[in-house]
């Protein structure tokens, strides 16, 4: 059987149809996501609810009540992280903060974190030690391929770590893009006479549209300012959240126009100013880093076509 396996692996045509075969599902798949692609926004706000409903559980555990709303995590992913003790392990003192950042709010996101630290590992290590060993695709001397799996393991190890940032880095991203839109929509909101947290609450709604993510942050901060004792910690965790230095300066702006009383409109004005000129910055920065790039491209693709392209006439002159 296993020989079956190795032949049919190590076999040419085999995986040349695997590969036309899984092109086609992806291609397939392409055309038909547009059609199938379910409701981002819906699923979003649900989440939102359900973050608002766990912040109502927390408060009433608070005041003595014994209701439970916390949705539990898979009872396999428990069992395995509690029974090897990954939380001492594994975890890390920056793990939460990642999952907060990169949108993982629930009671299992730790779990699940601590729960693929340790299998990623395994089944990369298992995997390539079955490529290298057993069936023996690459002809390689045995440090080699011992040093093939070691690299197979650190990547394994590094793999959650890397999900979770770059999922971080594309949430920022599209905060970063929306933020002053938003700033300006709270600006006009709260300058019309609503209070701070009628105003985000409204900036949730419209926002959405451009912004899933911010629109999500934001409605899950006005729940925190509608059940929290203390307001200040609601604007803390909106910068916790997502990590930009932008936002940390908002909520300390508010934070102060909540402890001082200072205006709340003038702050937003200046800061969304800053926003838009930061935003415009990054921008320029961007472009002014482009011909730089491009010069390697240029001298790698478009040089030897160029040559190619003049020299070709007058070598078939000669030839003649």
């Amino acid at each position: 059987m296993i020989s079956l396996i190795a032949e049919k692996l190590i076999d040419p045509r085999f995986m040349g149809m695997l590969l036309v075969g899984i092109a086609s599902a992806a291609t397939m798949f392409a055309l038909l996501q547009p059609i199938l692609e379910p409701d981002r926004l819906g699923k979003r706000m649900k989440l939102v609810g359900d973050e608002r409903e766990e912040i109502r559980r927390r408060e009433r555990e608070r005041l003595g009540s014994k209701v439970s709303l916390r949705v539990a995590p898979k009872a396999y992913m428990k069992r395995v992280v509690e029974q090897f003790n990954l939380t001492r392990w594994l975890g890390t003192e920056t793990a939460k903060k990642q999952l907060l950042m990169a949108g993982y709010r629930s009671a299992g996101a730790e779990t699940g974190f601590l729960f693929f630290r340790l299998v990623v590992p395994i089944a990369t290590t298992f995997v390539s030690f079955f490529y290298l060993f057993v069936l023996q695709v690459l002809d390689q001397p045995f440090l080699v391929r011992v040093m093939i799996v070691i690299v197979a393991a650190i990547l394994g190890i590094k793999a959650p770590e890397i999900y979770l940032s770059n999922r971080t880095s594309k949430r920022q991203t599209e905060v970063r893009a929306a933020w002053p839109d938003a700033l300006d929509l709270a600006l006009i909101c709260v300058e019309s006479g609503m209070s701070v947290e009628h105003a985000f609450r409204k900036v949730s709604a419209e926002i959405a549209i451009q912004s899933v993510v911010l629109a999500e942050e934001l409605a899950v901060m006005t729940a925190e300012l509608s059940y929290l004792p203390d307001r200040r910690i609601a604007y803390e965790n909106l910068a916790n959240r997502i990590g930009l230095d932008t936002i940390k300066a908002v909520t300390t702006a508010l934070i102060q126009a909540e402890r001082y009383g200072t205006p709340v409109g003038q702050a937003l004005r200046v800061l969304s100013q800053e926003s838009r000129d930061m935003r415009m910055t990054e921008a320029e920065k961007k472009a002014a880093a482009l011909p730089p790039k491009l010069t390697v491209p240029m001298i790698i693709f478009f040089l030897p076509v160029l040559f190619v392209v003049i020299l070709t006439p007058a070598a078939i002159q000669i030839m003649r």
